[in-house]
């Protein structure tokens, strides 16, 4: 059921729609998980994201918050950063596992901090640097993650 796909992205602008397009395929219970080195685009990622699902207000990092809530019409989407995670036991202690129902939608920055704790991802994430701008590639492990893949092609 695995399905992936890559996209080249110049700049950040490309990176933001690229990710506005995908949000109309999201729905409650999704869990989107973000790879990439410091600066590789997660976050804008995120913002194209939110943006996509029609919210209009700043979308920051949670690197020190390690969450941010964004309350949506039919929905709440949970923004995780756990770059500051030092180990799994964190995860636990801070209580997270909640976020991850049928009626929110989780995206991770950083989810290999954690290890194996967190739930399957719907899609993985994953950003690198390229000489043209950034990399993004895409891949479902799940029948709703590959749907939306798909629909974003």
């Amino acid at each position: 059921m695995m399905f992936d796909s890559n996209y080249d992205l110049k700049d950040e602008s490309e990176t933001l729609r690229l990710a506005e397009s995908m949000a109309s395929h999201l729905f409650p219970g999704m869990n989107l998980y973000l790879k990439g080195e410091l600066g590789s685009g997660k976050t804008t990622f995120v913002r194209g994201a939110l943006r996509g699902l029609g919210y209009q207000d700043k979308v920051k990092s949670p690197t020190y918050t390690l969450v941010e809530p964004y309350s949506l019409e039919k929905f709440t989407i949970y923004h995780f950063d756990l770059y500051r995670f030092k180990d799994e036991t964190e995860w636990d202690d801070a209580g997270f596992r909640e976020y991850f129902n049928n009626t929110s939608i989780c995206l991770v920055e950083w989810p290999e901090k954690v290890g194996h704790i967190l739930p399957k991802p719907d899609i993985s994430i994953e950003l690198s640097h390229t000489a043209y701008g950034r990399h993004l590639h895409l891949i479902s492990y799940t029948s709703i993650g590959t749907e939306c893949l798909k629909a974003i092609i």
